[in-house]
């Protein structure tokens, strides 16, 4: 079992592993030579013609034989080991590249909870391939040959005995191989499952605890392990019963070796020399072999994770662009940009849209309109698109992401806030920022008071900012993102579920910035963008209308009965934002 692009893709753990087996070799002579001394020493005894001088010679003779195999050992253990580190540090490398190639593109084709087991587990697997089968492997074709060519001068027929039972011990492990690769798929894909849910499950605990569902999914989760834990238990019983086969071949082959042997000394045609000599290394023919076959299960395990790491490392890659912005006046345009995730349904379709430098642009629409796939694609989270994406006269597929994200700044309404503190997460928008310019930034969000009284800037913040409300978390991450000083700003439903204060925080300081930057802001709330320069309204994946808060009340359309509808209700909840 070679999977031939594995050791094309690792070609330093190749020269690690031939070392291995060298050693494995070597270690192999001495324990021939050690049998040899030894079946020698029993003559000696037997004839009563060992002697002083030639008992010295014996003992310092399998001293150094066993000093040799040690150090052997020893060094096919550290080849063992730098194979496997190769392998793990090469695969992670290449996984890591790849994702960072893909960007967000990646969670198309795969889960991240998948992708992390591949990363961990599924390269762990694949250690043992390389630092324990393969060298195991290329060792047991070499040591029965080896032993055959030494045992064939002592006696022709249990030597060639041996050797013809050798091959029983691949040919049931090829047989259990056909069983095996079904079977690990199957585990694979169930342990991948039962990963999702478990994530997906942890992630979403409060939710399920308001809904009084944790019952439900625990139950859904419990049928999923208790799944994989059968699928488990098949490929262990496999496992055992393979091991079974190879013990009674292995063992049966070397007692078949070892009775002709002895049928040869009892017809004076071995000696007492050869007799001992093919008995005690009858199972060196069958050890490797036999240790090769209790490897198989995981090498195979492991064969089975790097189908699943290379269908990734194969997945197609958008081209990537390379032109840069020429300097910051950058004008937007949309040109007939039809898009679908899938071919099923469409998402946009024949969406043309036109943003000026330093326009306030604000896009509407009900929930699944296509507001956010806009915002998307401008941000080239997804390239498979029909029409033009235009800026600068560029198409936004050829320009270079890094220089891209230089010059545009996105905001969703669910922002990443990591753990440490204001200051740490503040500075990723701008090392140089002085504490000056990051307490005139929070104040520009009315959120310096409050963390000033939790201690200024190195207040402490947990994971994903926890100990913040969900506006405090949307402030704090416009006011990193005001600090990274961008030409154009996408504010993606940036003011959805949070507070009253923060709202009104927020929609200030975007008002604020859209008089010096190019603010497009998606939103569901039509209050937020009255005092754009123009309004797109979508509607099913299309553009149905555009023009200012004015001109569009005017038309008594679709963005007039939004608008009206959401007043009635905000009046109905006793609100006055809408005023």
């Amino acid at each position: 079992m070679i999977d031939k692009r594995l050791l094309k893709e690792m070609k330093e753990a190749k020269k690690e592993i031939w070392k291995q087996v060298f050693m494995q070799w070597i270690s192999l002579l001495c324990n021939i030579g050690f049998v040899m001394l030894i079946a020698n020493t029993i003559v000696h005894i037997y004839e009563n013609t060992l002697n002083s001088k030639e008992l010295l010679f014996i003992s310092i003779s399998i001293i150094v034989l066993i000093g040799i195999r040690i150090l052997a050992i020893k060094r096919a253990s550290t080849y063992s080991h730098r194979a496997s580190c190769d392998v793990k540090n090469h695969l992670r490398k290449r996984l890591y590249e790849k994702l960072l190639t893909m960007k967000n593109a990646y969670q198309e084709y795969i889960s991240t909870s998948e992708l992390v087991q591949l990363n961990v587990e599924g390269v762990d697997q694949l250690e043992t391939y390389f630092g324990r089968y393969l060298p195991q492997f290329f060792y047991s074709m070499i040591a029965p040959f080896t032993l055959f060519l030494i045992l064939v001068w002592i006696d022709f027929k249990s030597a060639l005995v041996l050797l013809l039972c050798v091959p029983l011990i691949p040919l049931s492990i090829i047989m259990v191989q056909k069983i095996a690769k079904k079977l690990l798929s199957k585990y694979w894909n169930s342990y991948a499952s039962l990963g999702d849910s478990f994530l997906e499950n942890l992630q979403g605990l409060t939710t399920l605890k308001i809904y009084q569902a944790d019952a439900h999914k625990n139950e859904e989760m419990n049928k999923e392990a208790e799944h994989f834990r059968k699928i488990t238990m098949k490929v262990l019983t496999m496992q055992l019963n393979s091991v079974s086969v190879m013990d009674i071949i292995a063992y049966g082959g070397a007692a078949i070796g070892s009775i002709i042997a002895i049928l040869g000394f009892m017809n004076d045609s071995v000696s007492l020399f050869g007799v001992i000599c093919i008995i005690l290394l009858s199972s060196e023919f069958f050890i490797p072999l036999r240790l090769l076959g209790s490897f198989f299960h995981i090498a195979m395990n492991g064969i089975a994770a790097s189908a699943k790491i290379f269908r990734i490392l194969d997945l197609p890659l958008e081209d990537m662009g390379t032109l840069n912005f020429e300097d910051k006046n950058i004008d937007i345009q949309f040109q007939n940009v039809d898009f679908a995730y899938n071919e099923d349904r469409k998402i946009l379709k024949d969406i043309s849209l036109e943003i000026k430098a330093d326009q306030f642009i604000g896009i509407v629409g009900e929930s699944g309109s296509g507001k956010s796939t806009i915002a998307k694609l401008l941000m080239g989270y997804f390239k498979h698109y029909d029409g033009a994406i235009k800026m600068q006269n560029k198409d936004r597929k050829n320009i270079d992401d890094t220089n891209f994200y230089e010059h545009v700044m996105y905001v969703t309404h669910n922002p990443t806030i990591l753990k440490g503190s204001i200051r740490s997460n503040l500075l990723m928008a701008n090392k140089e920022a002085t504490d000056k310019e990051l307490l005139e930034v929070l104040e520009k969000t009315r959120l310096k008071a409050f963390v000033l009284e939790q201690g200024g800037l190195d207040m402490p913040l947990l994971e994903n900012g926890s100990n913040l409300s969900g506006g405090q978390r949307q402030r704090l991450s416009l006011a990193r993102a005001i600090l990274a000083d961008r030409e154009i700003y996408v504010f993606d439903e940036c003011t959805s579920n949070i507070d009253i204060e923060s709202e009104e925080a927020i929609l200030a300081s975007i008002r604020d910035l859209s008089n010096k930057k190019t603010v497009i802001m998606i939103t569901h709330r039509l209050h937020n963008i009255i005092e754009s320069d123009c309004i797109y309204v979508m509607q099913d994946g299309s553009c149905i209308e555009r023009g200012t808060h004015e001109e569009l009340m005017k038309q008594n359309t679709q963005y007039h009965a939004m608008y009206t509808k959401q007043i009635e209700l905000e009046q109905m909840k006793g609100g006055s934002v809408y005023a």
